[in-house]
């Protein structure tokens, strides 16, 4: 029988529609699965494919041809230290082995130097589209040996979402070690604040203006055909325009108001202090889902805490005009602190990351895809050392132009007692980064007075400490 060009350990719905996208695509894949009547089904599901079905890991990589090309689709951490604790004794100097999952990337930094060591070609592989992107191609972050890209390229190629405006493939190698790792963790610290955005432009429409499920979703359709043109604004319009069919009513008002997480968007934002590129955007959509899930305190704090009872009377298509802008604006200050972030960690741990090449394969197949970031790719690009974002010409223009909207919507929020600490945080951040001069200065006083901590002057060299008083 002949040989496997790829297996794959993992056969939950991600790691079953990967197997899938691959063979269709041309390729044998040898698939594994810890509990073997998951991988008996599966393959009795799809005759005529080509699958190999194994049932031991010895089976399993003696069904692939050699330099062996291995992809782990389990949850992170004890799950993927199970499997290579299984699955390293087997293999030989030169065979590949990816961890396709969202594991931390400490954790893959540490099995990359285990697996080195052993011989081994070890890659953190990050994978973005859910199920669908799986299946019909998913956005795909690869780091780790660069002699496992060279093996593996063309089917990563094959297998990843194309950008529809040039129809480039959606993948292409990060950089070393834990590289594909922290990129993907970042993209989905990104897409955090980003729906906490998508979800206060909502909460503004719907409490200050009164707008019901079928409204927004009219209004939802109508931007996703401008600038804000993305997948999740897609999705949201759908969302409203879902109904129950248990009640007939907009099955969205019935959801409870609690988001879970799975801890990549905390980890964006605790690494991004770690490597000192502020967040704010970010952490505000980590806090709000922490926030979201103390459902019972809140219920009990809104019968004892008052908020204004003040209703907008102003223009309301005046409104939902600031609130896209608004929207637009702050998702740019979003995406110019994960990009931030990202060229931040670059340096610290000398990934050597491309951010245009980063914002490419994001055009399509990811979560966080969006027609801007055509521009953002054009902007690193045009200047690779571009420091942030929003210094660009054309973001810098487009954010100008929607400032006033963008300052309406976020005093009228306050005004009304709506909580939107993304849309204020990316603000802030904004204004935060134009300021040629902080309150900093008394911070720093501050410290020097009460721990003589120091400080430098402005008006001389040195460093200096006071008696204040």
């Amino acid at each position: 029988m002949s040989k496997a060009d790829i297996g794959l350990i993992g056969l939950a719905v991600m790691g079953q529609n990967l197997v899938l996208n691959m063979e269709r695509n041309g390729f044998t894949v040898a698939v594994f699965n810890r509990t073997t009547r998951v991988t008996d089904e599966f393959v009795a599901a799809h005759p005529g494919k080509q699958l190999i079905h194994t049932r031991t890991l010895e089976e399993f990589v003696a069904a692939l041809e050699r330099p062996r090309k291995i992809m782990i689709m389990v949850k992170a951490g004890q799950p993927v230290e199970a499997v290579l604790d299984g699955l390293v004794p087997l293999l030989e100097p030169g065979d590949l082995v990816m961890d396709g999952g969202n594991s931390y990337y400490l954790d893959t930094e540490r099995r990359s130097a285990a697996l080195t060591a052993a011989g081994l070609l070890y890659m953190g592989v990050g994978v973005s589209g859910g199920e669908e992107g799986a299946l019909w191609g998913p956005s795909i972050m690869p780091g780790g040996a660069p002699e496992g890209w060279a093996l593996v390229k063309d089917i990563l190629q094959a297998v990843a979402a194309k950008a529809p405006e040039d129809g480039k493939p959606c993948v292409a190698y990060m950089g070393p070690r834990s590289a594909g790792h922290y990129v993907k963790m970042v993209h989905n610290g990104i897409e955090y604040g980003d729906m906490q955005l998508i979800a206060e432009a909502y909460a503004i429409l719907h409490k200050a203006l009164g707008l019901e499920a079928a409204e927004l979703a009219a209004i939802f359709e109508e931007w996703n055909r401008g600038e804000l043109d993305s997948y999740l604004i897609a999705i949201t319009a759908q969302i409203f325009r879902t109904l129950d069919e248990l009640t007939g009513k907009p099955l969205v008002d019935l959801v409870l108001d609690a988001a879970a997480q799975k801890g990549t968007g905390k980890w964006t934002s605790q690494e991004s202090f770690e490597v000192g590129a502020p967040t704010p955007t970010i952490n505000s959509a980590v806090t709000e889902r922490i926030i979201s899930s103390m459902k019972a305190e809140r219920v009990a704090a809104a019968a004892v805490l008052p908020g204004p009872d003040a209703r907008y009377t102003g223009d309301r298509q005046g409104l939902i005009d600031a609130v896209r802008q608004a929207l637009y604006a702050s998702k740019i200050s979003a995406y110019a602190q994960g990009m931030a972030m990202l060229r931040a960690a670059s340096k610290a741990h000398a990934y050597d990351l491309n951010l245009a090449e980063i914002a490419a394969i994001w055009r399509n197949g990811c979560i966080i895809r969006a027609r801007f970031l055509n521009r953002i790719t054009v902007a690193f690009e045009r200047n690779p050392a571009l420091a942030n974002l929003m210094l660009d010409e054309d973001f810098a223009a487009a954010v100008r132009e929607r400032l006033p909207a963008w300052r309406h919507v976020v005093q009228t929020a306050v005004a009304l007692g709506i909580p939107t600490p993304a849309f204020s945080a990316s603000l802030a951040y904004y204004d935060s980064y134009r300021s040629a001069r902080l309150p900093a200065n008394l911070i720093q006083a501050q410290r020097d007075l009460f721990g003589a901590h120091t400080y430098e002057r402005t008006d001389r060299e040195g460093v200096f400490h006071s008696e204040w008083g």
